[in-house]
């Protein structure tokens, strides 16, 4: 799923495409996508683009009297950018925005359709949409620490939970926790202040890195390759790879279809998290440390 940083470079290339600019219209061939019914979509038809927001991990299009286009791509949804009037793909194509410089399409992948698109009408409507969690930037350490602590979760879950705090997924939060050294299994409630205050330091130093790298990554263009997984990627889709701080080979956990990945030498003091399918499959002979491994 495109996370805080893929978003803000789509953002930043669509700034530079649509803001003043006029939809003039939009096409959609997605009986799943489109959310809402008033406003209805049509109304977005004449009208300029004010501004390009990012609300959480959806983008939205302000549009003139106060309407907005709010996109969220989900896990297999992507955005790009084609020549006017570009046909929608049969395949993968659910909607196209159409303006006089280019059209902007949306794909998405595989056969579940969880991609959506949102018409709403005023501020208070777009607020409705947002799922309440704080932009990483922009809270302080006590208030990170207080978010965190209000509910007993794992660091992983705690981390990617957008009431919590917004933008950051799975991908990131293995980022994220390995940078701070401490298990994604670590509890919430069971932090010192040392190790809250180094995962806020670690989560605003990550987040704040990887948007300057994926905006730079796409310079004047628009992103074509957004993925969940990236070569300078310490930990995240690492699985066997040796960790890039201490060499120990990355591990993970694996439950339904989520994926957590985790170096033991840096974030578990060697120990190997049990997987549910693994461990129940091998039993005893499962490793319980790195050095059985």
């Amino acid at each position: 799923m495109p996370e805080l940083p893929e978003i803000e470079a789509y953002r930043a290339a669509l700034r530079a495409r649509v803001e003043g600019e006029v939809i003039e219209r939009v096409r959609n061939r997605s009986v799943s996508l489109l959310k809402t019914w008033d406003p209805p979509l049509e109304a977005a038809h004449g009208r300029r683009v004010l501004d390009v927001r990012r609300l959480g991990k959806r983008i939205v299009l302000g549009l003139e009297d106060e309407l907005f286009l709010v996109v969220h791509l989900m896990v297999a949804g992507r955005l790009a950018w084609l020549a006017p009037g570009a046909a929608i793909p049969k395949k993968y194509g659910q909607a196209a925005f159409d303006f006089s410089g280019g059209t902007l399409l949306l794909t998405e992948a595989g056969t579940k359709r969880r991609a959506s698109l949102h018409v709403v009408r005023g501020e208070d409507g777009l607020a409705a949409l947002d799922p309440g969690g704080v932009e990483i930037a922009d809270v302080s350490a006590p208030d990170f620490a207080l978010r965190l602590r209000a509910a007993r979760h794992t660091l992983k879950r705690a981390l990617s939970d957008a009431r919590i705090l917004s933008g950051i997924g799975g991908a990131f939060a293995d980022e994220i926790l390995h940078r701070a050294r401490l298990s994604p299994m670590q509890l919430t409630t069971n932090l010192s202040d040392e190790e809250m205050a180094r995962l806020w330091s670690a989560a605003r130093a990550t987040m704040a890195e990887w948007e300057a790298l994926r905006v730079a990554e796409t310079g004047d263009g628009f992103p074509t390759k957004v993925t969940a997984f990236h070569p300078r990627m310490a930990v995240h889709g690492k699985y066997g790879e040796p960790c890039p701080v201490c060499g120990a080979p990355v591990q993970r956990i694996v439950y339904a279809s989520r994926e957590t990945n985790y170096c033991p030498g840096c974030q578990t003091d060697g120990r190997i998290l049990r997987d549910r399918a693994l461990s129940r499959l091998l039993r005893e002979t499962f490793p319980k440390h790195l050095d059985e491994l």
